[in-house]
Order: structure tokens, then C-alpha cells, then sequence
């Protein structure tokens, strides 16, 4: 059994101590030891595992090797956590539940990712570090996915698709095939990708279309 803890305790954190549970239901793997959280108004224990206080008293406290999952969506605010923590030299383990369907043929996954309840990955897909596939997504296949990049629920990505890194993608949104998403962009939820993005731009509707640049 692994010693883990989670930093993030809010919604998304609470989901990750959830995921650990379903996989040890299914075999026993880790150890949860509690959550790290700059909220320091949180509770003594949050569904029922302790708080062990902010990012400094984990930097503190924590040794080498120690085992951590990222609870956080936000592809911005992942990639500043892991340059903080790198140095350190603990271990992110990737996540993955016991019922997400994972093709046999060429696929692998980064350090640190997440891939939730429900999602199917096909063939011959490259996922990053520290990427998060929420509920329910679909990865089609020979698609590959930059660090750091997030999807929301019942996001449907279809195959030959590159996503660079750090793109958030909103629930139900949809990318069809042969597209490219550029570095740092934002599709907003229920939108249809039908063309490729360019990086640093927030797009929405349907099809999707940058209404901002940031």
C-alpha cells in the first residue's frame, strides 16, 4: 500500500479521494492520508479524511517519494503546482478507474493524469502529464494530448486530433477529427470544434469560434 494525499479539497478533490476508493475496492493500492489545501478555513476532516494544512506545511512536512494527486482542473494552476513541487522529488502517480476502458494498442499515459469513471481511450493515443479526462470523455484514436490539458464530463474527442498542452475543454463539449487545438486555449462547454483553434484563445458555440484572445 501507497501513502497518498491530495492537494486540492474542494469539488474536484473530494471526486479524486472517490477515485482512490473504487481503486481499492478493486485492488488495494494506496493509503490516503488526507488532503493539502490553501483554504485555511477548511474543516479538521473533509468526507471523513483529515486536512493536513496548506501548500507550505506539505512542502514541510512531506518527504521525498511521497505519492500525490493533483484535485485541481485548472490546466494553469496544475503547471505552477508541479513547477513548485518538481524539485522535491515526490512521486504523481497516474489514476486511473477501474472501469474506464483503455485500448491495448499504443497508448500511454503521463505521470500524474486522471482518467475518470466511464471514459473509453481507443488505440494508438500519446496523453500527457498531469492531464485530466473527467467522467464519461471519449479519446479517439492516434490522437495525442499535451500536459497539463483537462476535459470536463462527456467530452468526445474524435480520432487524429492534436491538443497542445495546458487546453481546458468544458463539459459535452465536441472536436471532431483531423483537428489541431493550440497551446493554452479554452473551449467552452457544449461547444463543437469542427475547425482547428489557435493557442491562447477562449472559443465557444457551435461550431466553435475564438471570442477572446488572452
Amino acid at each position: 500500500m501507497k501513502e497518498i494525499v491530495i492537494i486540492g479539497a474542494g469539488g474536484f478533490g473530494r471526486e479524486i479521494k472517490m477515485l482512490i476508493d473504487q481503486i481499492n475496492q478493486k485492488e488495494l493500492s494506496y493509503t490516503l492520508r488526507g488532503f493539502y489545501d490553501d483554504n485555511l478555513q477548511l474543516p479538521d476532516k473533509i468526507n471523513g479524511i483529515p486536512y493536513l494544512g496548506s501548500i507550505d506545511d506539505l512542502i514541510n512536512r512531506e518527504k521525498p517519494g511521497t505519492h500525490i494527486a493533483l484535485g485541481i482542473g485548472t490546466p494553469r494552476v496544475k503547471a505552477e503546482l508541479v513547477e513548485r513541487l518538481e524539485k522535491y522529488d515526490y512521486q504523481f502517480p497516474s489514476l486511473i478507474h477501474p472501469n474506464a476502458i483503455i485500448g491495448a494498442d499504443e497508448v500511454s499515459i503521463g505521470k500524474g493524469s486522471v482518467v475518470c469513471a466511464g471514459t473509453i481511450i481507443t488505440c494508438n493515443i500519446k496523453i500527457g502529464d498531469f492531464v485530466t479526462l473527467n467522467l464519461a470523455c471519449t479519446v479517439g484514436h492516434d490522437t495525442t494530448i499535451g500536459n497539463f490539458a483537462s476535459f470536463m464530463p462527456s467530452v468526445n474527442i474524435s480520432g487524429e486530433v492534436l491538443i497542445q498542452e495546458k487546453v481546458y475543454v468544458g463539459t459535452g463539449a465536441k472536436i471532431i477529427n483531423q483537428l489541431e487545438i493550440g497551446a493554452n486555449t479554452t473551449v467552452g462547454a457544449g461547444a463543437v470544434v469542427a475547425k482547428s483553434l489557435p493557442e491562447s484563445c477562449t472559443a465557444v458555440g457551435i461550431p466553435a469560434k475564438p471570442i477572446k484572445f488572452h
